[in-house]
């Protein structure tokens, strides 16, 4: 049994010594994906930024003309906060995926 394990780890090791390196384009495909993924990232910080101005007027405004109606003072908070917390999230995610980017290049 060990020897069947030290010959695998020999031919492992053998394998990353010996490897040889391979200068291949990336496919046309893929490049297409990256780029149809990039498109779609800018669209949703295009669009996510007036969405969320909206969204955060909506709930002022329903806070402002609730008249005294703690449902529609409620309704109008978790708006406002939900609106926020998402478009931390998009900024989020957008701040990670460009790090992540900028450090395979």
């Amino acid at each position: 049994m060990k020897k069947i394990i030290f010959n695998l780890i020999l031919v492992i090791l053998l394998l990353f010594i010996f490897s040889i390196q391979a200068f291949a384009s990336t496919p046309k495909l893929v490049n297409k994906v990256n780029d149809a993924f990039k498109e779609i990232e800018e669209w949703i910080l295009k669009i996510s930024t007036p969405a969320a101005a909206v969204a955060i007027c909506s709930g002022a405004l329903m806070r402002k003309f609730s008249f005294g109606d703690e449902e529609k003072i409620r309704t109008g908070k978790k708006l406002i906060t939900g609106s926020l917390f998402s478009y931390a999230f998009i900024l989020t995610a957008d701040l990670i995926l460009s790090a992540i980017q900028s450090l395979i290049n």
